[in-house]
């Protein structure tokens, strides 16, 4: 422990309430702030450090004579060390459906301004930010009678600016908007080339989970395309909470299922298109076990994301020694959608999305079956996933087939029929935007749907309601477009 160890090497320690009282604890004597500022803690613990007597021991220059006299003539001591964990707003941001009001409540205030404070004056204060740092410092204090050389001081005050810009990056981009784009991340990973061999590329990765921290266990070296394809497995994946397989080919899903079994989710996710298997990748949002391993073994696959593995699932997928194993840690909420474009970049909130039953309208005379909402349900979570136009053919927990990327909708729906490995009688049918026309449901209907999901809001939404009508299917709207472009 930190405060043991610099407890035992004479420093004075001080600190706010609930830290102190768990130093006090651990039996490690310790003053709180309040009683050497002779304030309380106020505004329900939003105003605890911002004080000249906790300030002034921080930024004061030790070589500076007029600073120690001002510290002298007010009664401040000087303060060695700045130890900050910063409120963990990432965790509280990590939920989409976090109120705002508890959103500003994990903003830390005093944290960031002591870290600042520190880092400014870091000749003279230490200011530490990582508990991974608390080790290596107690032993360079100890080999050096309570001392910090100049080189450390210097680099925790690196992390420690490090720490508030990425702090309130954190905070910008979940609160909204940022007026200044600020990216920052180190080159992780030179790739082979790009999208094409005539192309250069790299991987930049901030490791904060998600495809792009992923920690690679075996394989070749990954190329841009497996990242690519990778993340777009890994996003869909994250949809679902039972045991979910995803197989996706050139970032579209050609296969998607969920069950009570992983092994049985991914024989359900590669009965729907086989042959657009081969050579996919795949992610799984569970262990992967030892009965989904040899699943996999029956087909060429180029790479899997997985939370991770079991010894026995590791052994049977080291057999392919080329196959790209990434365990994949989950990705903070709140992160931005960035896209380049000629001249600039493109920024968006994630589409995080959720269906409520309780939400949706259903348009039509006949309201769908229990099964038939099992079925709408998981074909609008993979229908956010396909590139627009895009149209989901599925089952309860099972994708059947889709149609993506057409210039218009009804031939989305005619190439999922036309694609289609499963018969098509008794399946529903997820559209990512309106019907324009009432040709896109009439063709969907030829192929035996029971029932549909969309937005709505199309000027002919009545005419493509009435020929569902027509046609004896179940419709619903949900209210909210899923455009993957």
């Amino acid at each position: 422990m930190l405060a043991r160890g610099l407890n035992d090497l004479g420093v004075e320690l001080i600190s706010t309430g609930g830290t102190a009282r768990a130093i006090q604890q651990a039996g490690v004597p310790v003053t709180e702030v309040s009683e050497l500022t002779g304030f309380p803690e106020m505004l329900d613990g939003r105003l605890k450090t911002i004080n000249p007597k906790i300030a002034g021991g921080v930024l004061a220059i030790r070589s500076n004579a007029a600073h120690m006299r001002s510290l002298a003539e007010h009664g401040i001591s000087p303060i060695d060390m700045v130890v900050v964990n910063l409120y963990q707003f990432d965790k509280v941001a990590a939920r989409a459906d976090a109120p705002l009001e508890e959103l500003i409540e994990h903003i830390d205030i005093g944290g960031p301004t002591l870290i600042r404070a520190a880092a400014k004056n870091y000749q003279d204060v230490a200011v530490v930010t990582s508990p991974t740092d608390y080790a290596e410092l107690l032993r360079e204090m100890r080999a050096n009678n309570g001392e910090l050389g100049r080189d450390t001081l210097w680099r925790l005050a690196l992390r420690a600016f490090a720490t508030t810009a990425a702090y309130d990056t954190a905070i910008s981009e979940r609160l909204g908007l940022p007026e200044t784009l600020t990216i920052e991340a180190p080159q992780t990973l030179s790739l082979r080339y790009g999208e094409n061999p005539h192309q250069s590329a790299a991987l930049y990765s901030q490791n904060q989970g998600g495809i792009a921290g992923a920690e690679q266990l075996q394989g070749r070296e990954l190329s841009y395309n497996n990242l690519v394809d990778l993340d777009a497995a890994w996003q869909l994946i994250q949809e679902f909470g039972n045991p979910a397989a995803a197989i996706i080919k050139h970032t579209n899903p050609c296969g998607c299922a969920e069950s009570d079994g992983l092994a049985d989710s991914y024989r359900r996710a590669f009965e729907a298109d086989p042959i657009s298997a081969y050579g996919g990748v795949l992610a799984f949002n569970r262990l992967l076990d030892e009965e989904t391993a040899r699943e996999i073994t029956k087909t060429f696959i180029e790479a899997i994301a997985a939370p991770g593995y079991t010894d026995a699932a590791l052994g049977v997928l080291g057999s392919r020694r080329n196959l790209r194993l990434l365990m994949v840690r989950p990705a903070p909420a709140g992160e931005l959608v960035v896209k380049s474009i000629s001249g600039g970049f493109l920024a968006q909130t994630p589409d995080v999305h959720r269906l409520d039953r309780s939400k949706l309208q259903v348009k039509t005379d006949r309201r769908p079956t229990e099964e038939e909402w099992t079925a709408l349900d998981f074909g609008w979570k993979v229908c956010k996933h396909v590139k627009s136009n895009a149209i989901v053919y599925a089952r309860a927990g099972q994708l059947v087939s889709a149609g993506a990327g057409q210039m218009s909708r009804v031939d989305s729906v005619k190439v999922g029929a036309m694609k289609a490995v499963l018969p098509l009688a008794g399946t529903v049918v997820a559209s990512d935007a309106f019907f324009p026309f009432p040709d896109g449901v009439e063709e969907a209907a030829k192929h035996g749907v029971t029932a549909v999901i969309q937005p709505g809001g199309s000027v002919r939404d009545a005419d493509v309601i009435a020929a569902a009508n027509r046609l004896g299917l179940a419709m619903v709207f949900t209210g909210v477009r899923h455009f993957r472009h």
